[in-house]
């Protein structure tokens, strides 16, 4: 295909925008997919992403249409995949917009635009669901045109869902949109946007070829990595893999690779051949660094090689999951995985309990730390257990990230009141129509466990929220420890901040008293920080009635009675074992 009859684009959106209903309404009027084999978010492979009706990988296709050759990418909108959705908008020209008619501009909406501005392409503002009796039009039209700066005439109203007015986003495509500009007789340069694991194949590369071009059968190298392998095969996707003989420049499409790991062919690398050696990568790429960890053990201890493998085989095609093995007293053996997100963690989790069949207890969420010891050596730690002696600490540095709310303006107070209670700072306040954004920076582990559920309740559900990392600052953090029977659980401890610890504290031993079953003995929750407790709850002993057998007689019987039960409760409480069950261990996420 000539180059000047390309076209590059994706889909940006707020999550539940319709932007995979749009996707198949292209797919469909362009012929690529006959109605027969229709369904609804094509695109959509896995179950989970049909089920919560999200996109989690994203997915290229190629259309033809008029002549033309449109090159699809359907991106990912959660915040936890941003480093993929900004390198799919690298392999991009331009970017279909899609706002909701009812919703208006959300705080995904903004990110994306700021990405999609960023790399420099040409947007196409579409306003769907326009059949709803809820859709606004004007208003959100104005909301649109505040916000790029583009006339009345340039939005696009459609409903995707039936199909109106979507060929007109098909036509300002091919009007709108430059082809790409690359050079065929330069060295061969091609962006990896995404890469996953194939059971049977190996490692497949979704790329776009911005200069030279990839034949079927030419060794190929990563410029990041340096890692060396050859293109098997390549091709496009419409949607299902279809060969071709090479990828020309400016195509989007797939490469079969002998690769065994993802890690070797990461997000944002650059692909190049022997034959047309580049030295020069492409720009942007970034080693993706998880901020979310969590311990992962399996409700039987004879379950842990099997959670290893499915741990391993997820890795392979999840180049961002990074994990260690790990070993907890109460717990047994386990892994410490790392994740880019909440999202992020759900969803590995329902892949193992579902796709491996494995029964899971999982920790606490944490974030990592950045500790200076006295001797100047600087230490990560991702778990409160592994936080060296106090009197080895300088100073002990906690991520913190800036984020940006979009709110209707009745709800300012009621937000901002939440970001300060997570010890947020607000640093700004603007509007957009009757929206109003709020940006504000605040320690990651405080947003960690349920601030978008509070957002979504203080907000009647109308709050959207953005974030990214912004640095690590030192704080007055310490570590609190939780006993339970006066030993130390370690898969409870949790670093916080000296001014909220005692609330934690307190609020984490009521919890516990509710999830651990009461024993013979009288057991007692606490909290401390190093050898002090400062929070205490006691689970009453249950008791039988001994004296029942007893009738009449004098006083002295029943007491020598009840004396030797103390006396019962007292060895037992020595030699007792408290059984702890797994929902202690996600107690930081249970809401009151």
């Amino acid at each position: 295909m000539e180059q000047s009859k390309i076209r590059n684009f994706c889909i940006i959106a707020h999550i539940d925008h319709g932007k995979s209903t749009l996707a198949d309404r292209l797919l469909e009027i362009t012929g690529t997919v006959s109605k027969r084999d229709m369904k609804s978010q094509l695109l959509d492979s896995m179950d989970l992403e049909r089920e919560k009706g999200i996109t989690i990988k994203l997915a290229p296709v190629r259309m033809q249409y008029e002549g033309y050759e449109l090159n699809l990418i359907d991106t990912p909108g959660h915040v936890d995949f941003s480093y993929e959705v900004s390198r799919s908008l690298e392999a991009c020209e331009g970017a279909i917009l899609v706002v909701d008619a009812s919703q208006g501009i959300q705080a995904q909406t903004l990110a994306n635009v700021y990405l999609a501005l960023a790399a420099d392409l040409t947007i196409i503002p579409v306003l769907n669901k326009v059949d709803l009796p809820a859709a606004d039009v004007e208003r959100v039209s104005a909301q649109v045109i505040n916000l790029l700066g583009c006339d009345e005439s340039d939005i696009l109203k459609i409903s995707a869902k039936t199909g109106d007015g979507v060929p007109a986003v098909l036509d300002a495509v091919v009007e709108r949109i430059t082809p790409p500009s690359g050079n065929p007789d330069d060295p061969t340069r091609a962006l990896i946007f995404d890469s996953y694991y194939d059971d049977y194949r190996g490692v497949i590369l979704y790329t776009r070829t911005v200069d030279g071009h990839i034949k079927k059968g030419d060794t190929i190298e990563m410029l990041a990595t340096s890692a060396h392998g050859i293109a098997l095969e390549v091709g496009s996707l419409s949607p299902t893999m279809t060969p071709s003989p090479d990828m020309a420049t400016g195509e989007i499409g797939y490469i079969v690779t002998n690769l065994k790991t993802t890690r070797e062919a990461k997000v944002g690398d650059t692909v190049t051949v022997r034959r047309a050696h580049a030295t020069s990568p492409l720009p942007g790429y970034k080693n993706v660094r998880p901020f979310v960890y969590a311990g992962f053990f399996p409700v039987s201890n004879e379950d842990y090689n099997e959670l290893k493998e499915a741990i391993e085989k997820l890795s392979m095609s999840d180049s961002a999951l990074q994990f260690e093995p790990e070993n907890s007293p109460v717990l047994g053996f386990g892994v410490r995985i790392g994740f880019l997100g909440l999202l992020h963690m759900d969803i590995v989790r329902e892949r193992l309990e579902r796709e491996y069949n494995l029964d899971l207890v999982v920790t606490n969420p944490s974030t990592d730390y950045q500790i200076t010891l006295t001797d100047g050596e600087q230490v990560d730690i991702k778990s409160a257990a592994d936080l060296p002696p106090v009197t080895k600490i300088v100073e002990i540095r906690e991520p913190w990230i800036d984020g940006e709310i979009v709110v209707p303006t009745d709800y300012i107070g009621a937000v901002i009141q939440l970001i300060v209670s997570k010890r947020g700072l607000q640093k700004n306040l603007s509007y957009i129509d009757e929206r109003a954004l709020i940006s504000f920076e605040a320690p990651l582990a405080n947003l960690l466990t349920d601030f978008y559920d509070q957002l979504k309740s203080v907000t009647s559900g109308y709050g959207s929220f953005n974030y990214e990392l912004s640095g690590y600052r030192a704080e007055d953090l310490v570590k609190v420890d939780f006993y339970v029977a006066n030993e130390i659980v370690d898969a409870l401890s949790v670093m916080a901040h000296r001014s909220e610890s005692q609330s934690l504290g307190r609020e984490v031993v009521r919890k516990l008293k509710d999830v651990i079953p009461r024993q013979n003995f009288q057991v007692a929750l606490q909290a401390a920080i190093g050898g002090k407790f400062i929070a205490r709850e006691d689970l009453s002993a249950y008791r039988k009635d001994v004296t029942t057998g007893l009738y009449g007689g004098d006083v002295s019987r029943k007491k020598k009675v009840l004396a030797k039960q103390a006396k019962g409760k007292k060895r037992m409480k020595r030699f007792g074992k408290v059984d702890i069950p797994s929902e202690a261990f996600t107690v930081m996420l249970k809401r009151d």
